[in-house]
């Protein structure tokens, strides 16, 4: 985020403001908030490409994405050498 800043001002619940605060500490919303919206930019981008390829290809089964899971526990396990023969 090294581009040049611009202020805006938003509203937000009471409840959301409070944990937003003590969670950035001394650096303050105006650090915390930009992060915060980048991510969830983030993520309507990743919903938005599966509702493309689900377009495409048909929807996702739970099944499926079991076996995604499953796929990257497996190689997280060999990654710290923790793999075992199960």
């Amino acid at each position: 985020m090294g581009e040049p800043a611009e202020k805006y001002s938003i509203t937000l619940p009471r409840d959301i403001a409070e944990a937003a605060k003590q969670r950035s500490g001394s650096s303050g919303l105006s650090t915390h908030a930009p992060v915060a919206v980048a991510r969830q930019i983030e993520r309507d981008n990743l919903n938005d490409l599966i509702t493309v390829a689900e377009a495409e290809h048909g929807p996702i089964t739970d099944e499926e994405i079991q076996a995604r899971r499953d796929q990257l526990h497996q190689a997280r396990r060999e990654q710290l050498g923790g793999a075992d023969a199960s």
